[in-house]
């Protein structure tokens, strides 16, 4: 009996034994932290702006109102924007068409500051109306809806025709708005087929209005936008709606 006993209490410690072991072999060691620290890449250093709003210093500047030297037409894509500069700003020249950056850019933060007329005329798509195209195609809604109502998805600050701002917090005709905006471009395989949509977050006055959205293709005013293959990198355009609209502080970092 004593031996049988024995064998029992040598078998139940065998398991204990091997239960221990086995529950030893599945904890992992504590990992130091320093297992999940990397010291490279190295952010490079930029600097910011001295003051709010003005482009930090790996910024490509496309108007600090001095001069149109970094726009040309959009109607040929070389010959001189034809609108003008007053006091420093850039004021929309009815008639003359968009102008577009000589530079092309893809993959972007942009930066872009414009004001609506102080003298009001018109109401809804007829007031204050103007554009910023990411890539020549896709429109960042520029628009007096300050008060003055239209369809959601055209008002300042939508992404046009395809989604409305998240709030409205645009200043009155004859004050300052900044749009800051993240831009993604769409990627095409060899074949012209679309394997990744653009995407594009949007802020007003410093209040997020578009978050990450995705594109379902170019700007269209009527109809349904559809991607088309383009190149990586295209030229931004600033749209004549026929109102004197006003620019200033506008540029751009690569990304």
């Amino acid at each position: 009996m004593k031996k049988y006993l024995l064998t029992l209490s040598l078998c139940a410690m065998g398991l204990s034994l091997n239960s221990l072991a086995q529950t030893q072999q599945q904890t992992p060691p504590p990992i130091p932290p320093q297992a999940t620290e990397f010291y490279t890449p190295v952010p490079p250093k930029i600097t910011p702006g001295a003051q709010n709003n003005l482009p930090p210093s790996d910024a490509i500047v496309l108007f600090d109102g001095s001069s149109l030297n970094n726009f040309v037409s959009a109607k040929d894509g070389s010959s001189p924007a034809e609108w003008k500069i007053e006091n420093g700003e850039l004021v929309v020249v009815r008639g003359k068409g968009d102008i577009q950056s000589k530079l092309p850019f893809g993959d972007a933060q942009y930066h872009v500051e414009w004001s609506a007329p102080t003298e009001i005329v018109g109401e809804g798509q007829g007031r204050g109306n103007s554009g910023f195209f990411l890539m020549g195609m896709y429109e960042v809604q520029i628009l007096d809806s300050y008060e003055s109502k239209t369809y959601t998805n055209g008002q300042a600050g939508s992404i046009y025709k395809q989604y409305p701002p998240l709030v409205n917090p645009l200043r009155g005709p004859g004050e300052w708005n900044y749009y800051d905006i993240i831009f993604k471009a769409p990627r095409f395989d060899k074949n012209g087929v679309l394997t990744s949509p653009a995407t594009v977050t949007v802020l007003i006055n410093g209040v997020l209005v578009q978050n990450h959205v995705i594109l379902r293709g170019p700007t269209e005013y009527i109809g349904i936008p559809n991607y088309k293959a383009h190149a990586e990198e295209l030229p931004i355009k600033l749209q004549d709606h026929g109102n004197p609209v006003r620019f200033r502080n506008i540029w751009v970092r690569p990304l």
